[in-house]
């Protein structure tokens, strides 16, 4: 087993970078901009090479050490390696690793799924967050027989055609208003409201109701930083479904198990027509799922018309992983140890940068993100008026310091089982030195 310690402070591009450096320009000639997703070229000069990782450590090619704040951007929320989990695949592994055929694994994790959410009947396993979502939408068009979906400004879910408008996350790092290659017919399908404006969904949804076939949100908004619903607002959503026949779909791809056994509905007592999950129900390995009510998922093949398949739907090794980690995180430690880890990073931001800087620190449980110099963050246009030069910073100097969070303030820190005290204490150390920088250079 890995055991990292060393925290050391970084030389960010020197020629302790060298060998991450070479990589990077290998990866060049192969990858479209050198990397196979577009936010791992936010990191600047280029991105650290990982070796290796135990716990709440990264460490990089070259041998430096990072407390890791990003955990695969949310699903190692029970850290790097959890022996658990390693023991689950290894053991696996030794069975095999593709069937093609149904294994008794995937009923083990349907049955901790559907006993965990209060809205889920049935599931079906997929492989990303991606397929979830576009399964889901797929089955919510199939299912009321309509073809328009409502989204809101800032929330990503994920990188197909329907959701492509307006989707925060990489596609705002980026400056790009959605994607090029997705048909200007099927982009009029998709109508965009903002987040945490009950109104507005109302009016659009109503003008909309002989033909609106669900309306999708992320209950927790985590692809533009950390925005939470205010009060009611996802009580409005379920009201404006239930008037216009429309299913009310939760990407819980990010909050699902991570901010409790049922996610962002138990969390809030709001219950959707339909679910997607992803990230940690896979334990760090690849998954999605699609899960609601018997009646709407029976639509699915081959009970119904909508078409899902997949060779690596309820993959074997996935599903131990998934499996090990769901009961892990039955245990309760887990919570109690991120979500304490969260309070207390976040309350040191709150101290030493937004004293000085201004801003607002946005936290739910284990994950939270600070918007420099706005005096709150309801929705993603207020996200955008944030300093997103001053968060690049931040984000920077950080790396120096041996602490990595994400390169884009629209995304979140994270934290896990393994974010302890003494890391903790590291990275309150690593903000306060980086506060007193980035003074001294305003």
């Amino acid at each position: 087993m890995l055991r990292f310690y060393r925290i050391p402070v970084l030389l960010f591009g020197a020629k302790r970078l060298s060998r991450s450096f070479e990589l990077f320009e290998k990866a060049k000639r192969l990858f479209p901009g050198g990397v196979n997703s577009p936010i791992r070229a936010a990191v600047k000069p280029y991105p650290f090479y990982v070796k290796e990782a135990q716990g709440a450590i990264l460490r990089d090619v070259d041998g430096n050490e990072y407390i890791d704040y990003v955990l695969g951007y949310g699903p190692l929320i029970l850290g790097h390696k959890h022996p658990e989990v390693l023991k689950a695949v290894e053991e696996q592994l030794e069975r095999g690793w593709l069937y093609g055929t149904p294994h008794e694994m995937e009923i083990a994790l349907a049955e901790k799924i559907v006993s965990h959410l209060p809205s889920v009947d049935m599931v079906r396993f997929v492989n990303s967050g991606t397929e979830a979502t576009m399964t889901a939408i797929r089955l919510a068009r199939g299912y009321t027989k309509r073809n328009k979906i409502i989204k809101f400004d800032g929330c990503y879910h994920g990188a197909h055609d329907s959701v492509l408008v307006k989707a925060g996350s990489a596609v705002s790092h980026y400056g790009l208003p959605g994607s090029a290659g997705v048909p200007e017919a099927l982009s009029k399908l998709t109508l965009v409201v903002p987040y945490n404006d009950p109104a507005t969904l109302e009016k659009v949804a109503k003008e909309n109701k002989d033909g609106l076939a669900a309306i999708i949100v992320e209950p927790v908004m985590g692809n533009a930083g950390v925005i939470l619903p205010e009060k009611d607002f996802l009580k409005a959503l379920r009201q404006v479904a239930d008037e216009t026949g429309a299913l009310l779909i939760f990407d819980e791809v990010i909050t699902g198990y991570r901010l409790g056994l049922s996610g962002a509905q138990g969390y809030f007592g709001v219950m959707p027509d339909l679910t997607t999950l992803g990230k940690i129900v896979g334990g760090g390995f690849p998954v999605g799922v699609i899960g609601g009510k018997r009646e709407i998922m029976e639509y699915l093949t081959p009970t119904g018309p909508v078409f899902n398949a997949g060779t690596f739907n309820a993959h074997p090794v996935t599903m131990a992983a998934g499996l090990a980690t769901v009961k892990e995180l039955e245990r309760g430690y887990v919570y109690e140890v991120a979500n304490k880890a969260a309070e207390r990073v976040a309350k040191a931001i709150e101290q030493e940068l937004v004293s000085r800087f201004g801003g607002v620190v946005n936290r739910i449980a284990s994950m939270f993100q600070w918007f420099p110099k706005v005096d709150e963050v309801k929705n993603y246009s207020d996200a955008q008026k944030a300093d997103k030069q001053l968060a690049v910073k931040l984000h920077e100097e950080l790396l120096k310091r041996g602490v990595f969070i994400a390169p884009s303030m629209f995304e979140a820190w994270f934290t896990s089982a393994a974010h302890s005290d003494d890391v903790v204490e590291k990275t309150i150390e690593a903000i306060s030195e980086v506060a007193r920088v980035l003074k001294n250079d305003a």
